[in-house]
């Protein structure tokens, strides 16, 4: 079973999600029966990795649960455990809860740190995108300059140095030069990748709500000259931001321009008003279901 195990692991590496998980499943049927926890933890987290990549989060949040539990009864080796809390740190950033994520990535740090084992940079990197994320990018130099980190020196924590810097003065133009700069170190690790085009589309939409804030009607085409960015990409961003109701206004396809509204005060008369009648409304139905009762 320690073999199919390891081969379910690289069927992940290689990016075969399907196969990990049929033999996943055939797994745990076979080491539930010899109460092997050890290697029903390691099984666990390869299916909680494999159904988070393929997008299904209750999966992968129960896989996770399911590995803690087997892994609570058992003495669980260090390493083991800095992956348990690797998942559980990437899980609850994809729920936003990146304070609750930093601490799991810190955990899966010194477990790695403590072992010489070369994933601790990955765990490091992902507790500085965790403070990017948590409007804290100003304490990002500090943690790469500070006597923990100074070993893993590199490629990989300047990226995140020049994305903390790029969301510190919200540059667009600054977060997409370093993406392209540090391609490999930022595009090929997925938890870095996926919360960077996030931290894109806030980023985007940050800009776009400064320049169109002084009109009350622009083209679009003159916004994604403003902005440096295609037609389409502005539109849809703009679309996207109406209908999230972050923007009062609509977009004219016909003349290709943004109108905004002005934003009204509360007519607390009116809404007074309207739940009057929404209560009368309920006393009239009240009125009538009696009345037909008696007749």
């Amino acid at each position: 079973q320690r073999i199919q195990a390891k081969l379910a692991s690289m069927y992940f590496d290689v990016k075969d999600y399907t196969s990990a998980l049929e033999l996943v499943g055939e797994l745990l049927k076979e080491v539930k029966k010899l109460d092997d926890k050890l290697l029903l933890v390691e099984i666990h987290l390869v299916e909680s990795r494999t159904h988070h990549q393929l997008r299904n989060m209750p999966k992968s949040k129960a896989a996770l649960t399911s590995a803690r539990t087997a892994a609570n009864s058992i003495y669980c080796p260090p390493l083991l455990q800095a992956q348990i809390d690797t998942q559980a740190g990437t899980l609850h950033a994809e729920e936003k809860d990146y304070k609750t994520s930093f601490s799991y990535f810190y955990e899966a740090f010194e477990a790695f740190q403590t072992s010489d084992d070369p994933r601790a940079i990955y765990s490091l990197k992902h507790m500085l995108l965790c403070k990017i994320m948590t409007n804290a990018a100003e304490e990002v130099p500090g943690l790469i300059d500070g006597k923990h980190s100074l070993k893993y020196a590199g490629r990989e924590l300047e990226a995140m140095r020049e994305i903390a810097e790029a969301y510190k003065t919200r540059s667009l133009d600054k977060l997409i030069s370093t993406q392209e700069k540090y391609q490999t170190e930022l595009a090929e690790d997925p938890v870095t990748k996926f919360h960077l085009k996030n931290l894109y589309d806030t980023l985007l939409e940050q800009n776009l709500s400064r320049l169109i804030e002084p009109f009350s009607q622009v083209q679009i085409d003159h916004i994604a000259k403003l902005i440096k960015l295609p037609v389409s990409t502005v539109e849809t961003t703009l679309s996207q931001m109406i209908l999230d109701k972050k923007f009062n206004g609509i977009l004219d396809q016909g003349s290709g321009a943004l109108i905004a509204y002005e934003e009204l005060p509360d007519n607390t008369t009116l809404n007074a008003g309207l739940d009057t009648i929404e209560e009368m409304g309920k006393v009239v139905d009240s009125l009538y279901t009696r009345a037909a009762r008696l007749s």
